[in-house]
C-alpha cells in the first residue's frame, strides 16, 4: 500500500512524539523524501489539478504541525526568513528551488528590516527535502512553476515574523 496523508502525517506525529526536537524534525524530513518518490502521493496532492499556492491538507490536533501542499507559478525570490517559533521542512516534488541560508547581522530597527549575510546556498530538486530549525534564516527562489510540500512546526497564518531583506547586489 503506497503512502496516505493519514499513514504519512500519523507517522510524522510519532516521530515528533517521541522525540520533539531536531531529532524528531529530522527523522519527519527523511519521511517526507520517502512519501515524495510516491507518485500517488505527489499526484493526489500535487498532481495537475493543484494550483493552491497553499493548500493545507493536514493540522494535527495536538501536536499543531501542519501538512501544506504549494504549487508556484513562475518565477519567484523570497526574502530571508524563519518561522518564528517553529521549525519548518520544504519538500521538493517538481521543478528546483534554490534554497538560501542566512546569517542574521543586525535585527529589525522599527520599520527598517533586518540586515544579513549569505551562508550558503543550494539547489532543492524533486526528492529532495532540507529542514529549517526555529531561528534559521534561508529563503526560496524559483525560477519557474515548482511544487512541494512544506511542513510547518505549527501553522503560520498570520503568525508576525521579523522581516529581513537580501543585501544588495
Amino acid at each position: 500500500m503506497g503512502v496516505t496523508i493519514e499513514s504519512f502525517s500519523g507517522d510524522c506525529r510519532e516521530a515528533l512524539k517521541a522525540d520533539p526536537g531536531k531529532g524528531g524534525v529530522e527523522k519527519v524530513r527523511q519521511l517526507l523524501e520517502e512519501a515524495l518518490k510516491d507518485t500517488a502521493f505527489v499526484e493526489t496532492h500535487l498532481g495537475p489539478d493543484a494550483d493552491s499556492p497553499r493548500n493545507i491538507i493536514y493540522e494535527d490536533p495536538e501536536l499543531k504541525f501542519c501538512v501544506i501542499a504549494h504549487v508556484y507559478k513562475g518565477a519567484s525570490t523570497g526574502n530571508p526568513h524563519d518561522h518564528a517559533d517553529a521549525w519548518a521542512i520544504y519538500g521538493q516534488a517538481a521543478g528546483v528551488t534554490r534554497m538560501t541560508a542566512w546569517r542574521k547581522l543586525a535585527g529589525p530597527d522599527g520599520d527598517k528590516p533586518g540586515q544579513v549575510e549569505e551562508v550558503r546556498s543550494f539547489d532543492q530538486g524533486p526528492g529532495d527535502a532540507s529542514a529549517w530549525h526555529v531561528g534559521q534564516l534561508h529563503s526560496p527562489a524559483r525560477e519557474g512553476e515548482t511544487r512541494l510540500i512544506r511542513i510547518e512546526g505549527r501553522n503560520m497564518d498570520g503568525v508576525q515574523r521579523d522581516k529581513y531583506e537580501r543585501p544588495a547586489a
